[in-house]
């Protein structure tokens, strides 16, 4: 809500940490910034306050409206910070290293940024799964001996 236009440069949002104020800069999609550049500002400084009344009054009346937007597309728990949760999902499924989703997150540590991603342990077990059925031959001499045992000199000079 009180994200001001001014952070918004050259296709990034400049953002800070709450802890630290660390600054964090994320790049967004193009249809986002056209989208956002079409919207009638609520304000000279601000897309979507005016300013004119509390944050905190501004910040509750959307809440409400993303409250309803949530039920009515049955999303159980939605909230604000889900899109959040969101990003740094997509980021780790897509293969984005913890320690950079942990920077563009603004955590303070690589540990925070693992103890509020457990959730999705579920999802990042299943890709590591497609990944290493990704890399098994059709020929499955190459993984097992006749009596059922790895043949590890064998595979590895395959490798060299």
């Amino acid at each position: 809500m009180s994200c001001s236009l001014e952070r918004f440069v050259d296709g990034r949002v400049h953002l800070y940490t709450q802890k630290k104020g660390t600054h964090v800069h994320c790049p967004l999609p193009d249809f986002v910034i056209k989208e956002l550049d079409a919207l009638t500002k609520k304000s000279d400084w601000h897309w979507f306050w005016t300013a004119n009344c509390k944050l905190k009054t501004a910040v509750t009346d959307w809440q409400a409206r993303l409250r309803t937007l949530f039920e009515d597309a049955k999303v159980t728990n939605g909230h604000a910070h889900r899109f959040r949760d969101t990003f740094a999902v997509e980021l780790l499924l897509d293969g984005v290293p913890l320690e950079r989703v942990s920077v563009l997150l603004g955590h303070t540590s690589i540990r925070v940024t693992e103890k509020h991603c457990s959730p999705w342990i579920r999802e990042r077990q299943e890709q590591a799964e497609a990944d290493i059925r990704g890399t098994w031959t059709k020929d499955p001499v190459v993984l097992l001996e006749t009596k059922g045992t790895p043949d590890v000199h064998r595979n590895a000079s395959r490798l060299n």
